[in-house]
């Protein structure tokens, strides 16, 4: 007998995370892999993973997508639904606690806070742009400390007096640190300090002047850290709540957004299959110079033919496109 599900994916720069979700919501089957420049290939592999887990007899009932990838993957899997992180992560955050109030997400390269009230966004801020408040500033201080960064967190909490860091910028939180160790500091102090620093360049960015209410629910990849998750409870003086599936609350959320649809409209799904990502997929990138504007035009083909376009504001490439996904937000 075949289980019937619903796929969620989130394809990011540093993570592409995919949920089998049951007709109750439940999470079935995940996978966290790292994305590695080579987005189509991991999301191939992860989903022949997923079709191996559910033993080959997966019925697909409904597809979502999201993350910064989530055109190239609505297209490729056949996406029912493809929507951006903010949504996605409100849906699931709601769907854990649906008292929330405040969502706190750091993944690797990006991080975002989102309020909501009644279980509706009313508020949302995204930091792109400062490395200092995302995991990939910690990646790279583990690696210069010489500890892996799965322990990162056990040494902040040893910590008995942790040094303050410079951490409105990731060159000056860097050469600080540094300063703190030609100086003599240990470790545990320093990786303390550290967090901390993160911890006040993500308020600083993303939350200055709002009022952060609980619950609070930390996601992300960084959630993992409990050297951060100590530093949010200390700067903020209030409790935070980790989901049990913190990693992969994106794709969570796109595997209910996509079930919902599906419920509301009833059609059949336009999943690929697990093994349906075409072979010859060839993805390059141009720059449109038909106004100021100036866009960088993201076009995947398949045999010489162009698939999909997208990247353009005024829709001129992206309408052209031979083959589209779902609804987009």
């Amino acid at each position: 007998m075949n289980e019937t599900y619903y796929l969620g994916a989130d394809v990011g720069s540093v993570s592409t995370n995919l949920v089998l979700i049951n007709e109750h919501g439940s999470i079935c089957h995940k996978l966290y892999l790292k994305t590695g420049g080579h987005p189509v290939e991991t999301l191939k592999n992860g989903l022949r993973e997923l079709a191996g887990r559910a033993c080959g007899s997966a019925s697909i009932k409904a597809v979502g997508a999201t993350g910064s990838g989530r055109q190239l993957a609505g297209l490729l899997i056949g996406a029912d639904v493809v929507k951006n992180e903010i949504t996605a992560h409100s849906v699931a955050a709601y769907s854990v606690e649906p008292r929330v109030r405040t969502i706190l997400e750091i993944g690797g390269q990006d991080s975002k806070i989102i309020f909501l009230k009644n279980g509706v966004v009313c508020d949302f801020a995204m930091n792109t742009v400062c490395a200092a408040g995302t995991g990939s500033f910690l990646d790279r201080q583990a690696a210069r400390l010489e500890i892996p960064i799965e322990a990162f967190g056990s040494y902040a909490l040893r910590a008995r007096n942790p040094v303050r860091i410079a951490g409105r910028c990731a060159v000056f939180a860097e050469s600080d640190m540094i300063h703190k160790q030609q100086t003599g500091h240990c470790k545990e102090d320093i990786i303390a300090g550290l967090c901390e620093a993160l911890v006040r360049n993500y308020l600083n960015n993303l939350a200055k002047g709002k009022q952060i209410e609980a619950p609070i629910l930390f996601q992300g990849g960084v959630a993992a850290n409990v050297g951060i998750v100590a530093a949010f409870e200390k700067i903020l003086n209030q409790r935070l709540i980790v989901p049990r599936y913190y990693d992969v609350m994106g794709a969570y959320g796109a595997a209910i957004l996509a079930r919902e649809e599906m419920e509301t409209s009833g059609r059949e799904s336009r999943f690929c299959g697990f093994h349906g990502i075409e072979e010859d997929l060839s993805i390059n990138s141009m720059e449109c110079k038909d106004c100021p504007n100036m866009c960088e035009i993201i076009r995947i083909s398949s045999g010489g033919r162009a698939m999909a376009c997208w990247g353009d504001r005024c829709g001129k490439w992206s309408a052209a496109s031979a083959v589209k996904a779902g609804s987009r937000t």
